[in-house]
């Protein structure tokens, strides 16, 4: 584990202290799995984002089928 320190303005600090008291947790434990919980979710967008980028383009449709028309699609019987 590293040591850092950081500096925070009193409403933060006071929040962040009433935040780690229900945790059941100290101000430092609460702060560490707040970073490692935001880096383990920036690193799986990055991951599923990669995932995505590689996959092959892949057609919708069919060649030569007909798509629908916009009022069929937007079509809202039950409102009228």
């Amino acid at each position: 584990m590293k040591n850092i320190t950081i500096t925070l303005d009193e409403a933060t600090a006071a929040w962040v202290r009433v935040a780690a008291a229900e945790a059941d947790k100290s101000v430092s434990r609460y702060i560490a799995d707040l970073l490692g919980r935001q880096r383990r979710d920036a690193h799986e967008y990055a991951e599923a984002m990669r995932r995505y980028l590689e996959r092959k383009p892949a057609r919708i449709r069919a060649a030569g089928s007909v798509l629908p028309t916009r009022e069929s699609l937007h079509e809202r019987t039950d409102l009228r």
